[in-house]
């Protein structure tokens, strides 16, 4: 079993990175291998400023590192460090269908009413994931909901590839869907996901705030004035209420039905401080670490050469017998 996920070093990482994702890196690197990359080369697809990006790259390792990923267990890399990455989307964009990228219903959402105004980076970034997981022969992709149609994309250009070519090349991912309650939503709306992307900070818990900012976000989250249910099924037509829910029980590592067995019945005056300091008490060693690590970037870059170097060993094998597969000579 070999896991292969990446997060976009864009943002400051917050709890729905967290615990929707990072939370669980973390504890599967102990059970399997894992190679774990910041998606530097899918940042680009919008444009960044370069400095900005730079500094990114780095604060996102540092927080990776401060979240439980340890680069003794896990390969963490950076995109950029592993050119087999692009080289092998090349390949495989040669595979892909134009027709399968513009089923892709992310970039419907991402481009909006501008399609013909976006990169082209943007349109096919879908490949350039399937790439991703291909390249290291991952069996097991850790995904949320939204992220299905992605890997069923890297099954089917895979798939092709290897029926096209008759060969037995890449393996095909199975994904992991991760728990349900670890799908944290905006605190401004129970229906969007917490995003880096969201104009409003109010609407996220960054890893990075502070323990009054973060008490401040969790005081004016949105929420409805009906007290908690008894039971899970009270809080279906209540967004905002399953959401704060569903943080509380995530954090502190209970199911969500003993949540609300502790708390049915009571208003979210009570509630709410109650989430704020269990959320406080979490990430204060997070941002007590990362403190740390950003005080030595040297060292963190030192970690990423050296991830990105097992993982561009790991890449070479794949990405040789594509290019065999294709009939082209490899330079190196």
């Amino acid at each position: 079993m070999r896991v292969v996920s990446g997060i976009q070093p864009t943002g400051n990482p917050h709890l729905g990175n967290y615990l929707g994702a990072i939370k669980r890196w973390a504890e599967m690197q102990h059970e399997t291998e894992c190679l774990i990359f910041l998606a530097d080369l899918h940042a680009i697809t919008v444009y960044n400023d370069p400095a900005q990006l730079a500094a990114t790259i780095r604060e996102a390792a540092a927080t990776l590192i401060a979240c439980g990923i340890d680069p003794e267990k896990a390969i963490l890399f950076n995109q950029a460090r592993v050119p087999a990455h692009a080289e092998l989307a090349w390949l495989l964009n040669c595979t892909a269908r134009v027709g399968w990228l513009n089923r892709m219903t992310q970039f419907k959402e991402k481009s909006g009413k501008n399609r013909e105004g976006v990169s082209v980076g943007l349109y096919a970034y879908p490949v350039l994931q399937a790439a991703d997981v291909l390249l290291y022969q991952a069996t097991h992709v850790p995904i949320g909901e939204d992220q299905k149609q992605h890997l069923e994309l890297a099954r089917d250009i895979a798939t092709k590839f290897n029926a096209d070519y008759g060969v037995e090349l890449f393996t095909l991912p199975e994904p992991l869907i991760g728990d349900t309650a670890a799908r944290i939503m905006s605190l401004r709306d129970g229906a969007a996901k917490m995003s880096k992307s969201d104009p409003s900070d109010m609407s996220r818990i960054n890893l990075t705030d502070d323990s009054d900012t973060i008490a401040q976000k969790v005081r004016k989250a949105k929420t409805d004035p009906e007290p908690l249910p008894e039971t899970l099924e009270g809080l279906d037509s209540r967004p905002e209420a399953k959401n704060l829910v569903g943080i509380y029980a995530a954090l502190a590592g209970r199911e969500t039905q003993e949540v609300l067995s502790e708390f049915a019945g009571q208003g979210f005056g009570a509630f709410k401080p109650a989430l704020a300091e269990l959320a406080i008490e979490a990430l204060r060693p997070i941002r007590a670490r990362l403190g740390e690590l950003m005080a030595h970037p040297d060292e963190i870059d030192r970690i990423l050469e050296r991830g990105s170097g097992q993982a561009a060993m790991l890449a070479r094998p794949t990405l040789a017998a594509a290019y065999q597969a294709l009939g082209l000579p490899i330079g190196r």
